[in-house]
């Protein structure tokens, strides 16, 4: 019996939601729900109806997991929350500092219609998550460091378009290779924001638009790029098609530890990601968590979820007996 697998919002998280259920042969895609007019929506798969949300209660048995791909960061706290109630729902809500907020609304509203949710489920927060975890339980002496890139924040890039002049924008999240080599090397250097990353912007203003503005107003952007050495440069809609139309990103958790009965022997750990799209990457670990939230739910299971509450056994499309023979 395949999981019924349905998808909340249609973008390139949508998307590539859509082409890993197609990799996994114990899933199917059953229903696509979007805010826009379904006529104008239109998805790879034969045979799957397109529906308006406003009709998505209706169809709750045409779907076993509901993956919520929300739009933007605002999206998912109001959404999730809404139909974790009356769907086993999951989300890649990515703010840290709000995930435990977001986690008591969703865990209250599953719980209310004993449903599994799971939140934050991607690559940061979630298989990065799972490497700090593991990595802090084996090395408890010892210090974590996390460092993004390069890659396109789509976030950021999304915060310089919104600056009066800017018509496109595409923004690179860069480690500082110095700093990445000390933590590798077990010196456990103090590391400030500036001192990890840097971010390199590339814009498209509009005719007549003030360049010096618009860079000023990108490099003292509280929150995004104050903190940071920035660089802008500024390019034609044309150069941004042709060299920046990929979503690329990575990275890697590093944790720098010790052992011994004085502490004198160096460990260090590291989990590194080199991804060619960012939404296609992170739309695969979350089809691999649907497939969880389901299992955990059929066995009675309810209320809200993150990585770190599923076992690796409830990830893998393969029998315990395969998953010892051939992965253990």
């Amino acid at each position: 019996m395949s999981i019924k697998i349905g998808i909340l919002g249609y973008g390139n998280l949508g998307r590539g939601v859509e082409c890993a259920v197609k990799q996994n042969d114990d899933m199917e895609l059953t229903a696509v729900f979007t805010r826009r007019d379904p006529s104008t929506v239109s998805i790879l798969t034969e045979g799957v109806n397109v529906y308006s949300v406003n009709d998505i209660l209706s169809h709750r048995d045409e779907v076993d997991v509901l993956i919520i791909c929300g739009g933007s960061a605002t999206d998912l706290p109001e959404m999730t929350p809404k139909y974790a109630k009356d769907f086993n729902v999951i989300d890649s809500f990515d703010t840290h500092a709000k995930i435990p907020e977001h986690f008591a609304n969703v865990d209250a509203a599953a719980r209310s219609g004993n449903k599994v949710a799971m939140i934050s489920v991607g690559w940061d927060p979630g298989m990065f998550s799972l490497n700090r975890a593991y990595a802090n339980a084996i090395l408890p002496c010892g210090k974590d460091y996390t460092f993004w890139g390069k890659g396109v924040s789509q976030g950021h890039s999304d915060a310089i378009r919104r600056i009066d002049g800017v018509a496109d924008a595409r923004q690179y999240t860069i480690p500082v290779e110095a700093a990445v080599e000390a933590v590798r090397n077990g010196s456990n250097p103090e590391l400030s924001t500036r001192e990890k990353h840097t971010r390199e912007c590339f814009v498209v203003a509009k005719e007549g638009a003030d360049k010096e503005k618009i860079e000023k107003e990108i490099v003292t952007m509280p929150n995004y790029f104050a903190d940071y050495d920035t660089t802008v440069h500024f390019i034609s809609q044309e150069e941004l098609d042709r060299d920046h139309k990929g979503i690329p990103h990575g990275g890697m958790v590093i944790r720098s530890g010790v052992t011994g009965w004085n502490n004198e022997t160096g460990h260090v750990i590291e989990y590194r990601l080199s991804l060619e799209s960012n939404p296609e990457f992170t739309s695969s670990v979350l089809v691999a968590y649907a497939r969880a939230a389901y299992r955990m739910n059929r066995e009675g299971m309810s209320g809200c979820k993150t990585v770190f509450d599923v076992a690796p056994a409830y990830l893998l499309n393969v029998t315990p007996e395969d998953m010892r023979a051939h992965m253990l």
